[in-house]
Protein backbone atom coordinates (compact mmCIF):
# COMPACT_ATOMS: atom_id res chain seq x y z
CA UNK A 1 0.00 0.00 0.00
CA UNK A 2 2.66 2.61 1.31
CA UNK A 3 4.35 1.81 -2.28
CA UNK A 4 1.70 2.70 -4.11
CA UNK A 5 1.53 5.97 -2.27
CA UNK A 6 4.93 6.70 -3.01
CA UNK A 7 4.97 5.78 -6.51
CA UNK A 8 1.66 8.61 -6.89
CA UNK A 9 3.52 11.19 -4.72
CA UNK A 10 6.79 10.59 -6.76
CA UNK A 11 4.78 11.32 -10.15
CA UNK A 12 2.92 14.85 -8.36
CA UNK A 13 6.23 16.27 -6.89
CA UNK A 14 7.89 16.05 -10.56
CA UNK A 15 4.89 17.13 -11.96
CA UNK A 16 4.34 20.11 -9.72
CA UNK A 17 8.03 20.95 -9.73
CA UNK A 18 8.69 21.10 -14.11
CA UNK A 19 6.41 24.03 -14.69
CA UNK A 20 9.52 26.50 -15.58
CA UNK A 21 9.63 29.59 -13.19
CA UNK A 22 12.03 31.28 -11.06
CA UNK A 23 12.96 28.42 -9.30
CA UNK A 24 13.49 26.65 -12.68
CA UNK A 25 15.60 30.08 -14.17
CA UNK A 26 17.54 30.36 -10.84
CA UNK A 27 18.95 26.30 -11.25
CA UNK A 28 19.53 26.93 -15.26
CA UNK A 29 21.92 29.81 -14.73
CA UNK A 30 23.36 28.53 -11.57
CA UNK A 31 24.22 25.26 -13.09
CA UNK A 32 25.74 27.57 -16.32
CA UNK A 33 27.82 29.88 -14.33
CA UNK A 34 28.61 27.67 -11.22
CA UNK A 35 28.28 24.10 -12.15
CA UNK A 36 25.47 21.78 -12.10
CA UNK A 37 26.12 20.72 -8.27
CA UNK A 38 25.17 24.57 -7.75
CA UNK A 39 21.91 24.16 -9.95
CA UNK A 40 21.36 20.87 -8.48
CA UNK A 41 21.29 21.94 -5.00
CA UNK A 42 19.13 24.55 -5.87
CA UNK A 43 16.83 22.09 -7.20
CA UNK A 44 16.88 20.29 -3.55
CA UNK A 45 16.07 23.89 -1.60
CA UNK A 46 12.61 24.26 -3.71
CA UNK A 47 12.11 20.39 -3.70
CA UNK A 48 12.19 20.42 0.25
CA UNK A 49 9.68 22.85 0.64
CA UNK A 50 7.45 21.22 -1.75
CA UNK A 51 7.70 18.33 0.73
CA UNK A 52 6.72 20.56 3.62
CA UNK A 53 3.46 21.62 1.63
CA UNK A 54 3.15 18.29 0.75
CA UNK A 55 3.45 17.02 4.28
CA UNK A 56 0.79 19.86 5.54
CA UNK A 57 -1.47 18.96 2.60
CA UNK A 58 -1.08 15.13 3.41
CA UNK A 59 -1.37 15.20 7.06
CA UNK A 60 -4.35 17.82 7.19
CA UNK A 61 -2.57 20.25 8.98
CA UNK A 62 -5.89 22.41 8.57
CA UNK A 63 -5.00 25.15 10.84
CA UNK A 64 -0.82 25.36 9.61
CA UNK A 65 -2.34 25.81 5.99
CA UNK A 66 -5.03 28.19 7.38
CA UNK A 67 -2.59 30.23 8.95
CA UNK A 68 0.18 30.64 5.55
CA UNK A 69 -2.71 31.14 3.46
CA UNK A 70 -4.28 33.69 5.35
CA UNK A 71 -0.33 35.69 5.73
CA UNK A 72 -0.08 34.71 1.58
CA UNK A 73 0.00 38.56 1.25
CA UNK A 74 2.29 39.35 3.11
CA UNK A 75 4.65 36.08 2.36
CA UNK A 76 4.49 36.89 -1.02
CA UNK A 77 5.53 39.98 -0.54
CA UNK A 78 8.48 38.84 0.96
CA UNK A 79 9.15 36.66 -1.96
CA UNK A 80 8.76 39.13 -4.82
CA UNK A 81 11.47 41.52 -2.72
CA UNK A 82 13.85 38.41 -2.58
CA UNK A 83 13.19 38.22 -6.34
CA UNK A 84 13.14 41.58 -6.90
CA UNK A 85 17.01 41.50 -5.18
CA UNK A 86 18.15 38.13 -6.84
CA UNK A 87 17.14 39.64 -10.30
CA UNK A 88 19.44 42.88 -9.93
CA UNK A 89 22.21 41.04 -8.49
CA UNK A 90 22.05 38.32 -11.19
CA UNK A 91 21.42 40.80 -13.81
CA UNK A 92 25.25 42.89 -12.71
CA UNK A 93 27.47 39.90 -11.66
CA UNK A 94 29.80 39.20 -13.96
CA UNK A 95 30.59 35.98 -15.15
CA UNK A 96 34.16 34.59 -13.80
CA UNK A 97 37.15 33.58 -15.62
CA UNK A 98 36.41 29.67 -14.49
CA UNK A 99 33.53 28.25 -12.08
CA UNK A 100 34.24 28.27 -8.10
CA UNK A 101 34.62 24.95 -7.16
CA UNK A 102 31.64 23.46 -4.90
CA UNK A 103 32.34 24.46 -1.60
CA UNK A 104 29.57 23.71 1.56
CA UNK A 105 29.25 27.44 2.08
CA UNK A 106 28.04 28.78 -1.55
CA UNK A 107 26.00 25.28 -2.04
CA UNK A 108 23.95 25.71 1.26
CA UNK A 109 23.43 29.74 0.10
CA UNK A 110 22.39 27.97 -3.04
CA UNK A 111 19.95 25.71 -1.19
CA UNK A 112 18.33 28.12 1.25
CA UNK A 113 17.49 30.76 -1.53
CA UNK A 114 15.35 28.53 -3.16
CA UNK A 115 14.01 27.05 -0.19
CA UNK A 116 12.98 30.21 0.85
CA UNK A 117 11.71 31.43 -2.23
CA UNK A 118 9.04 28.00 -2.61
CA UNK A 119 8.00 28.77 0.42
CA UNK A 120 7.00 32.27 -0.07
CA UNK A 121 4.31 30.67 -2.38
CA UNK A 122 1.29 29.47 0.03
CA UNK A 123 -1.08 28.69 -2.56
CA UNK A 124 1.33 25.81 -3.62
CA UNK A 125 -0.41 24.08 -0.29
CA UNK A 126 -4.27 24.24 -2.71
CA UNK A 127 -2.40 22.91 -5.16
CA UNK A 128 -1.54 19.67 -3.19
CA UNK A 129 -4.77 19.59 -1.11
CA UNK A 130 -6.72 19.51 -4.67
CA UNK A 131 -4.31 17.22 -6.49
CA UNK A 132 -4.64 14.58 -3.47
CA UNK A 133 -8.01 15.28 -3.04
CA UNK A 134 -8.63 14.64 -7.22
CA UNK A 135 -7.03 11.06 -6.68
CA UNK A 136 -8.48 10.03 -3.80
CA UNK A 137 -5.49 10.41 -1.48
CA UNK A 138 -7.12 12.58 1.23
CA UNK A 139 -7.53 9.32 2.75
CA UNK A 140 -3.32 9.24 3.54
CA UNK A 141 -4.05 12.02 6.25
CA UNK A 142 -4.85 9.92 9.32
CA UNK A 143 -2.70 7.35 8.24
CA UNK A 144 1.16 8.05 8.91
CA UNK A 145 2.91 5.38 6.71
CA UNK A 146 0.83 6.26 3.63
CA UNK A 147 1.28 9.85 4.01
CA UNK A 148 5.01 9.66 4.87
CA UNK A 149 5.64 7.42 1.75
CA UNK A 150 3.66 9.87 -0.09
CA UNK A 151 5.65 12.77 1.05
CA UNK A 152 8.56 10.88 0.38
CA UNK A 153 7.07 10.43 -3.33
CA UNK A 154 6.57 13.94 -3.72
CA UNK A 155 10.27 15.22 -2.30
CA UNK A 156 12.18 12.48 -4.88
CA UNK A 157 9.64 13.47 -7.82
CA UNK A 158 11.06 16.57 -7.26
CA UNK A 159 14.33 16.29 -6.97
CA UNK A 160 14.18 14.07 -9.92
CA UNK A 161 12.99 16.72 -12.07
CA UNK A 162 15.86 19.27 -10.88
CA UNK A 163 18.02 16.51 -11.23
CA UNK A 164 17.43 16.21 -15.08
CA UNK A 165 16.79 19.96 -15.55
CA UNK A 166 20.35 20.63 -14.00
CA UNK A 167 22.55 17.89 -15.79
CA UNK A 168 20.46 19.32 -18.91
CA UNK A 169 21.70 23.13 -18.49
CA UNK A 170 24.95 21.41 -17.89
CA UNK A 171 25.76 20.04 -21.30
CA UNK A 172 25.48 23.16 -22.25
CA UNK A 173 27.49 24.98 -19.82
CA UNK A 174 30.71 23.57 -22.18
CA UNK A 175 29.87 25.56 -24.95
CA UNK A 176 29.03 28.81 -23.51
CA UNK A 177 31.71 31.66 -23.02
CA UNK A 178 32.43 34.22 -20.44
CA UNK A 179 30.46 36.73 -23.36
CA UNK A 180 27.95 34.29 -23.57
CA UNK A 181 27.59 34.10 -19.80
CA UNK A 182 27.33 37.64 -19.55
CA UNK A 183 24.27 37.36 -21.58
CA UNK A 184 23.11 34.78 -19.87
CA UNK A 185 23.07 36.65 -16.03
CA UNK A 186 21.22 39.59 -17.88
CA UNK A 187 18.04 37.83 -19.01
CA UNK A 188 18.20 35.65 -15.98
CA UNK A 189 18.16 38.99 -14.44
CA UNK A 190 15.15 40.42 -15.88
CA UNK A 191 13.09 37.07 -16.08
CA UNK A 192 13.93 36.47 -12.22
CA UNK A 193 12.91 40.20 -11.66
CA UNK A 194 10.03 40.04 -13.78
CA UNK A 195 8.53 37.12 -11.67
CA UNK A 196 9.29 39.38 -8.26
CA UNK A 197 6.92 41.99 -9.78
CA UNK A 198 4.49 39.99 -10.41
CA UNK A 199 4.55 38.80 -6.90
CA UNK A 200 4.53 42.29 -5.70
CA UNK A 201 1.50 43.23 -8.44
CA UNK A 202 -0.07 40.18 -7.25
CA UNK A 203 0.47 41.08 -3.72
CA UNK A 204 -0.87 44.91 -4.24
CA UNK A 205 -4.20 43.61 -5.72
CA UNK A 206 -5.24 41.21 -3.47
CA UNK A 207 -4.65 43.77 -0.53
CA UNK A 208 -6.52 46.32 -2.04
Amino acid sequence: MEQSFYLRGLLIGFLIAAPVGPIGVLCIRRTLAEGRAAGFVSGLGAATADAIYGAIAGFGLTLVSSFLLAQGDWIRLAGGLFLLFLGIKTFISRPAERAAAARGEGLLRAYLSTFFLTLTNPVTILSFTAIFAGLGLSAAAGDYLPALALILGVFCGSSLWWLLLSSGANLFRAHLSAGNLVWVNRISGVVISGFGAIALLSAAIFEW
